[in-house]
């Protein structure tokens, strides 16, 4: 990122402003409005926004409606995105008090409570009312409550509209990645698209610069949502390489609780920055296996998103890897968060799938052997070891142990 922000100015024709100074968020209907602090502002944003005109007129994106499924932090930040890009968006929540909340008060009263919300934002508990002609829908349900949600929201998705699938990890039950369980959900649409890269919700809030990556099968898609979700302070790129990005952005959840664990037992950057690389290195290798692609895994939404949420301050992953290290149960640590962690329903999921695609061994046979004494896991000693910590086998102590117990080899 810090590459990308100097790079960004430059483009933009913008300058640095101290820290203290105020700086105005961007919205496309309205102008500059919304002041906010922050580290930079980007001087051009007029010139910017009138060369963006050439392609996508206010009128045309005041008629698209945006659908977002899901009222969690980073659903609220794409709504807040969206609109401020001009297009009106309804977020489908579940809480009745929710709703009437964003709808009078313009707030989200669960998640980022000081930002007021653009008009264009509305709020409704009815999945019909949300679907009904939304040009494009966001899917921000997290995945192991995707299913439910489908079974009983699917025939008000229209067949024509898009979904853009920010969901992150594997269905437990199934051993599927989300671009596997979209088209079986949703067998009448038939364009799907799916974000990752190092977005932190906050700081999308905060208009700070952000870059991601949405992938497609159906490249013109791609560079449509990229269109419709890039700003002066969101950069989108695009990718054909669906699975690259659903395997990096599932197994780099895993990572980062490994690397909270490395920090929570004060183990110091050596160990932290040698634990990252190599699990990295089990990213890598379980995404070729599956087709993906190696310029996938080094960009945005592998090694990209992989150190955000290793190293960055607001990974829930991450800190779930802290509180395990200090020594806190897994049990407390949930039960005391609001926000969801996807690495640790995901570290068991990703187990099960390589138990079943290295030794054959189904989700109830796992249940009776050894797992940790296959090939599975000697080929994925990270993804393995964060496992059976979760699972209250061994401690986190044992785990680092057990890393550095392995016998040397080649580098991989």
């Amino acid at each position: 990122m810090t590459a990308f922000v100097p790079v960004c100015l430059k483009i933009c024709g913008s300058k640095y402003l101290n820290a203290a100074q105020p700086r105005e968020n961007w919205n496309y209907a309205e102008g500059v409005s919304n002041g906010r602090r922050g580290l930079v502002r980007c001087a051009s944003e007029k010139s910017w926004l009138q060369r963006r005109r050439k392609r996508r007129s206010l009128e045309r994106r005041s008629e698209t409606k945006v659908a977002v499924c899901g009222g969690g932090s980073f659903g609220t930040a794409i709504a807040f995105l969206l609109a401020n890009n001009g297009y009106p968006v309804q977020i489908l929540v579940r809480k009745t008090w929710v709703r009437d909340e964003i709808n009078v008060e313009r707030r989200n009263p669960k998640y980022f409570t000081e930002f007021v919300l653009p008009d264009n934002v509305t709020a409704t508990i009815d999945a019909e009312e949300a679907l009904t002609d939304a040009k494009l829908i966001v899917h921000a349900v997290p995945v192991q409550q995707s299913r439910s949600f489908f079974e009983a929201n699917t025939e008000y998705f229209p067949a024509d509209a898009p979904v853009l699938c920010t969901s992150k990890g594997l269905e437990v039950t199934s051993l599927k990645f989300m671009c596997e369980l979209l088209p079986e959900f949703l067998p009448h649409t038939k364009s799907f698209a799916y974000l990752s890269g190092p977005s932190f919700a906050r700081e999308m809030m905060d208009q700070l610069p952000t870059a991601v990556v949405v992938a497609a099968d159906d490249v013109d898609l791609a560079l449509r949502i990229a269109d419709m979700m890039s700003s002066p302070f969101f950069k989108v790129f695009t990718s054909s390489d669906t699975i690259g990005v659903e395997v990096a952005g599932a197994v780099k959840n895993v990572i980062a609780i490994a690397a909270g664990i490395c920090e929570g037992l004060g183990l110091g950057t050596n160990s932290m920055a040698a634990l990252v690389t190599r699990g990295c290195s089990e990213m890598r290798r379980l995404a070729l296996n599956m087709g993906a692609s190696p310029i996938t895994l080094s960009g945005l939404s592998g090694v990209g998103d992989t150190f955000l949420t290793c190293f960055g301050p607001l990974s829930r992953n991450r800190n779930v890897g802290v509180r395990l290290g200090k020594g806190e149960t897994l049990e407390s640590i949930l039960s005391s968060s609001r926000q969801v962690a996807e690495g640790v329903t995901t570290a068991e999921a990703l187990v099960g799938m390589l138990l079943n695609q290295y030794n054959g061994v189904s989700q109830e046979d796992n249940k009776e052997i050894n797992v940790y004494a296959t090939r599975a896991a000697a080929l994925y000693p990270i993804l393995f070891g964060v496992r059976a910590i979760l699972e209250g086998r061994i401690t986190p102590q044992e785990g680092v142990e057990a890393l550095l117990a392995m016998p040397p080899r080649e580098e991989n």
